[in-house]
């Protein structure tokens, strides 16, 4: 599931990109859609790695692209491992709100980030996560740990404070707030729900095929309904 749109980041030849938190690397195979690039997956789930690993392949296969690079690293966005100011990019997606050091976290990047760089981040929407929360007390824990709601504000002015000016805000997955009040009304550990599963693989189609009728219906109602908040920063410098 693509969350971030890359129209927003200008990707340029020559570009190396950090997909920081990347779970199962759908940010890092779809910058190798890009010509000349150099694209780093990085997660602190090794398991993750090994996931993203096949699906990267598989990926190359269907759309091979000889001329872009890619690697996976075992590091933790508190201590990223690589050196001050190497990447003209860096993809957050769905990090933040997993992280309880999330200073460090900001820190880690601000410092990997290239001045001028382009930082793209998401998390979830605060008002959509926080009837997650209303209707589940065990979300938080089922949804791989969030420990924190994000108000958009809040959010862009920390970041600010880190060295940034916000270039562009958006909404996006609103069909998938629908699926998480469903889950979290019937039972997030529920798994015999026959409307929570219809719904999942309604969800599974849709990433397979892009009919227009969903994607139309999804940009809809992304502004009042999308579930993840998704900003876009360049470093000042």
């Amino acid at each position: 599931m693509i969350t971030i749109d890359f129209n927003y980041i200008n990707i340029k030849s020559g570009y190396k990109i950090l997909d920081i938190g990347c779970g199962e690397a759908r940010h890092t195979a779809k910058s190798l859609d890009y010509d000349n690039i150099f694209c780093i997956g990085a997660d602190i789930s090794y398991t993750d790695l090994l996931i993203s690993r096949k699906k990267i392949k598989l990926h190359e296969k269907l759309k091979p692209n000889k001329l872009s690079m890619w690697s996976l690293v075992n590091t933790d966005i508190r201590n990223i491992c690589f050196k001050n100011k190497g990447f003209d990019i860096v993809i957050c997606s769905e990090v933040l709100e997993h992280i309880y050091e999330q200073e460090k976290a900001l820190n880690e990047i601000t410092r990997i980030l290239k001045p001028k760089g382009v930082l793209a981040l998401s998390v979830p929407r605060f008002w959509v996560e926080k009837i997650c929360w209303m209707l589940s007390n065990e979300y938080f824990n089922v949804n791989q740990g969030h420990i924190r709601i994000y108000k958009k504000k809040d959010l862009i002015l920390k970041i600010e404070q880190n060295g940034f000016k916000l270039i562009k805000t958006h909404y996006n997955h609103s069909l998938h707030s629908f699926f998480w009040w469903l889950k979290c009304f019937i039972g997030p550990q529920k798994k015999d729900s026959v409307l929570v599963n219809l719904y999942h693989k309604f969800l599974v189609w849709d990433l397979m095929k892009k009919p227009f009728i969903t994607k139309f219906l999804d940009k809809l109602l992304n502004p009042v309904f999308g579930k993840s908040l998704v900003l876009y920063f360049i470093k000042k410098g």
